[in-house]
């Protein structure tokens, strides 16, 4: 796995942080209450959540895995490299509010999060480390097209050993927004809402898809049978 594959899921983390601010400030700000003696509770919180992350990752990479072990690799890689800079794209576009195109991967997480929201109710309000963490834990499950383009990354690892390791180097992407918005809680989610910090974060999110795409033309010329 390229070292820069890393460095992008980073990227896409922190500029995709704005949306992360809108979808879980509701959560941060509750921490929030209390003052800054509750910074141990967003550390454990976001620990939990990016602890999430990893465990996603490894579920994707390992699924990566087995379907590239059935298909012989080729070109069933290609197709998930294309699949995972499509969804880059989309939420490029998705951020920048040209279309809702991710809505319908978050309709779906919400089967899961179902489930799991009932959960999150006995560590609410959390008043320490042990509800923090719990609470981060399930979060990190809370129906995302940030986390779901971060996700299709990792399926194409092959590997659940790197598909948590992208997942994690993601997590850490969205620790500051989400670690300052635990400081200044609801000022930050405007600001997180500005159109013009939206347009651009989407913008950049939506060149990392499209210069993933230029990689995946060079990876079939390289190795379609036809090719010239």
């Amino acid at each position: 796995m390229p070292e820069s594959s890393y460095l992008a899921l980073f990227l896409i983390g922190l500029l995709g942080g704005t949306h992360c601010v809108v979808m879980c400030g509701g959560i941060v700000g509750a921490l929030s209450m209390g003052g800054p003696a509750r910074a141990s509770l967003h550390l454990a919180y976001n620990a939990g959540r990016v602890a999430s992350y990893a465990a996603a990752g490894a579920i994707a990479g390992a699924l990566g895995e087995a379907s590239l072990a059935l298909s012989g690799q080729l070109p069933l890689r290609g197709v998930l490299y294309l699949l995972a800079n499509l969804m880059l794209i989309a939420l490029g576009l998705y951020l920048m509010g040209v279309t809702r195109a991710l809505a319908f991967s978050e309709r779906f997480g919400q089967k899961l999060w179902r489930h799991l929201q009932p959960l999150s109710r006995r560590f609410l309000p959390a008043r320490s480390i042990a509800q923090a963490f719990p609470l981060g834990l399930l979060w990190g499950w809370l129906p995302c097209g940030l986390v779901y383009s971060a996700l299709a990354t990792s399926l194409t690892t092959g590997s659940a050993m790197h598909g948590a390791a992208l997942m994690l180097a993601f997590g850490a992407g969205t620790l500051p927004n989400l670690l300052l918005a635990g400081v200044l809680a609801s000022r930050l989610q405007s600001y997180a809402r500005h159109p013009t910090l939206r347009l651009a974060s989407g913008f950049l999110i939506l060149g990392f898809g499209v210069w993933g795409l230029i990689g995946v033309a060079r990876l079939l010329s390289q190795t379609w049978p036809y090719a010239s």
